[in-house]
């Protein structure tokens, strides 16, 4: 039996953009939730809270961006030139929080000030062009003869401005309930503000942003059962296998709430990380199998079959050391974090 390429390395990349949403929302979080810090105590507490883990992070957005040049390089040949400035943007903010990550911890008093806002900023850009580049692509992409046939900054709409400060307030919701998790005291309870106000926001954008979409995208629309071309229909058969996406979205917003009010350290994480899966579902349900929405699915877009094999012996190889070095990592950094103990001294 022959493997289906293509499809495994759709999964293979589709697995590594998520793995980064999840690990990487939480530290981008932090630096989200810098300024809101009442001192350079808990600036350094909160930075102590992912120094370990912070850099093999961003190595799922290297698999899923590098997985996307080698396996699908139609798709990226398309998709680079449609949001080259977003892209960049996204770039230069992850080089300024990292620069400012290792220079923030030895600076002097003046320098650990720029370095603060640097790192604080650099996070805020990062979040916010990785918004623009999600808008972008869900809105879909102008190819002609398997070339991007659009203008530079066709990404630049009101829309793809709603889906980045959604993506801000949800990863400062993962942020937030990082903390409650790594740390205690007035910091944690500072925690507990930051992760409901940031909940309601992650609320309303979501549904905005579910809205919007539905209106704005009469093919995503109809793959969720609605019809909206000609007043309003809506097909009940198609909708209702899906809505536990929509349902799971809820019950991760509920666990935060509930269980950030009994007490809980740890499941108002849990509660946000699910939140982020049922937004990547959703989102998988609006535009699979298209690797460029709406114009090329993955398997016009794939490599040739003996390039994805090759690839994936590789892959097979060092996918598992990863992952394994991951939750090493987590594990042996796990429990709280205070002004005491500390990573970088």
């Amino acid at each position: 039996m022959s493997l289906d390429l293509p499809l495994i390395w759709a999964g293979l990349i589709a697995i590594a953009v998520l793995l980064y949403v999840l690990l990487d929302g939480f530290d981008l979080g932090i630096g989200i939730l810098f300024p809101f810090a009442r001192s350079k105590e808990d600036r350094d507490v909160m930075m102590n809270t992912v120094a370990p883990v912070w850099d093999g992070n961003e190595t799922w957005l290297v698999l899923g961006g590098g997985g996307l040049l080698a396996a699908f390089p139609l798709a990226y040949s398309v998709l680079m030139p449609a949001l080259y400035l977003p892209v960049l943007l996204m770039l230069a903010g992850l080089i300024l929080r990292g620069v400012a990550f290792e220079f923030r911890f030895r600076a002097v008093r003046r320098g650990r000030a720029f370095w603060t806002q640097a790192f604080a900023g650099g996070s805020i850009l990062t979040a916010v062009a990785q918004g623009l580049i999600l808008g972008g692509f869900i809105q879909g992409v102008t190819v002609e003869n398997g070339r991007f046939a659009g203008g530079q900054f066709d990404w630049a709409t009101p829309y793809a401005l709603l889906v980045a400060a959604g993506l801000v307030a949800g990863y400062a919701l993962l942020g937030g309930t990082w903390l409650m998790m790594k740390t205690k005291d007035d910091l944690h309870g500072d925690a507990r503000v930051w992760t409901a106000v940031s909940t309601v926001a992650v609320t309303l954008l979501l549904a905005l942003v579910s809205v919007a979409t539905l209106v704005i995208h009469p093919r995503v629309a109809a793959r969720w059962g609605f019809d909206l071309s000609q007043g309003f229909s809506l097909e009940l058969a198609t909708l209702l296998p899906l809505l536990a996406i929509p349902l799971l979205g809820l019950i991760g917003l509920a666990m935060i709430v509930s269980t950030a009010r009994r007490g809980s350290h740890v499941w108002p994480f849990v509660g946000a990380l699910v939140v982020f899966l049922s937004g990547y579902l959703g989102l998988a349900v609006g535009f699979a199998p298209y690797v460029v929405p709406y114009a090329l699915d993955f398997r016009q877009a794939a490599a040739p079959d003996n390039s994805l094999g090759l690839m994936l012996v590789g892959t097979v190889a060092i996918l598992p050391l990863i992952l394994a070095y991951t939750g090493w990592v987590y594990w042996v950094f796990r429990g709280k974090i205070d002004t005491e103990v500390g990573y970088h001294h």
